[in-house]
């Protein structure tokens, strides 16, 4: 087999193998949902939230899309939906995994300020 025939083998035979981590794409189908990096910001940025407290904050994101979100992120284990006995007041809060999320929001951050300008973000 000639030299090229055979890179080129090699090459179809490395991409058939390659797989990604099931953890990053665990990760991404959850950080890739639209709106939740933004409710994880939200409650990074602002701490316990109520649900229209969240809604204000995001007001691209209807309500139903924003419940069914919430709670995908709470099956997930990222976000906890936590409910006083002596009142009707439901807040949601981030987690100790969402929590953890911290460092990657700010590097997400810092990439979108140095790639994109004010005009772009809108």
């Amino acid at each position: 087999m000639s030299e090229m025939m055979l890179d080129t083998v090699e090459d179809a035979t490395a991409e058939s193998e390659f797989e990604l981590c099931p953890k990053f794409e665990k990760t991404f189908s959850i950080l890739g949902k639209k709106w939740n990096g933004l409710i994880i910001d939200v409650l990074l940025e602002d701490g316990p939230q109520r649900f229209k407290n969240l809604a204000r904050r995001i007001p691209k994101c209807s309500d139903r899309v924003l419940v069914v979100r919430l709670k995908e992120l709470e099956a997930n284990g990222i976000v906890s939906r936590v409910t006083y006995c002596d009142s009707a007041l439901i807040e949601y809060q981030l987690t100790e995994k969402g929590a953890d999320l911290k460092q990657v929001m700010s590097t997400v951050h810092n990439w979108s300020d140095k790639w994109y300008s004010p005009a772009e973000s809108c």
